[in-house]
């Protein structure tokens, strides 16, 4: 691989995408195929950079019940009164297996604002508005300010969410990295196409592994 392209261990961080109870937990709402399956290995990946003090964002999704911040293609259904990751309400949760501790909620009104929320040592909840993580959000300079310049992507629905972050990640020059067995919806020519495009694919123990074995510099 590229030196240009090659992630970096030291700096990188993991970004778990719209793994909230409404998306996964079987039977909800807007359960996704496949992201319950995939919870355990995002489990170990998020284990994993705790114990390496290494940082974590959680990026969710939050549909205010008037509509006014949901996507064109979903708005009619929530303002017909579909109760989609709602603030307030468990739906809108991280799944209790992605949490530092089981008191942990979402803070929706910091969230909506842009904040991001601080649930553990190195590790936050941001919210993004629309599919891609970066996208009308502060997380690139959030970033930066800690000279991160690799971000692991593992979550919700590939050709949606993950997919559109790892594009957004790639154009703004992050080094990127993408763990398919920790990703619901994956399909083998959307892997190829980004790895065409210097996306690193690697799956939970081999991401575990290298870092768990990079040294960490400071923030």
């Amino acid at each position: 691989m590229s030196e240009y392209v090659r992630p970096n261990p030291d700096r990188a961080v993991l970004l778990t995408i719209d793994t909230q109870n409404d998306f996964t937990v079987p039977g909800s709402p807007a359960e996704i195929d496949g992201t319950a399956d995939a919870v355990p290995q995002m489990q170990r990946l998020v284990e994993a950079f705790r114990s390496a003090d290494a940082p974590i964002v959680h990026v969710v999704r939050l549909y205010k019940a008037d509509g006014s911040n949901v996507d064109r293609c979903r708005r009619a259904s929530i303002e017909s009164g579909a109760e989609i990751v709602r603030p307030g309400t468990d739906g809108a949760e991280l799944v209790e297996e992605l949490k530092p501790a089981p008191d942990v909620h979402l803070d929706a009104a910091r969230l909506v604002r842009g904040e991001f929320q601080d649930i553990g040592p190195r590790e936050w909840v941001m919210y993004k508005p629309r599919w891609g993580a970066f996208y009308r959000t502060d997380l690139s300079e959030f970033l930066d300010a800690r000279t991160i310049d690799t971000v692991v992507v593992c979550g919700c629905n590939f050709p949606n969410c993950p997919r559109t972050t790892v594009y957004e990640a790639s154009e703004r020059d992050y080094r990127v990295v993408l763990v398919p067995d920790a990703t619901s919806g994956v399909y083998e020519r959307g892997l190829r196409e980004i790895e065409q495009i210097g996306v690193a694919l690697k799956d939970t123990t081999e991401a575990v592994e290298w870092v768990r074995t990079a040294p960490k510099t400071g923030e």
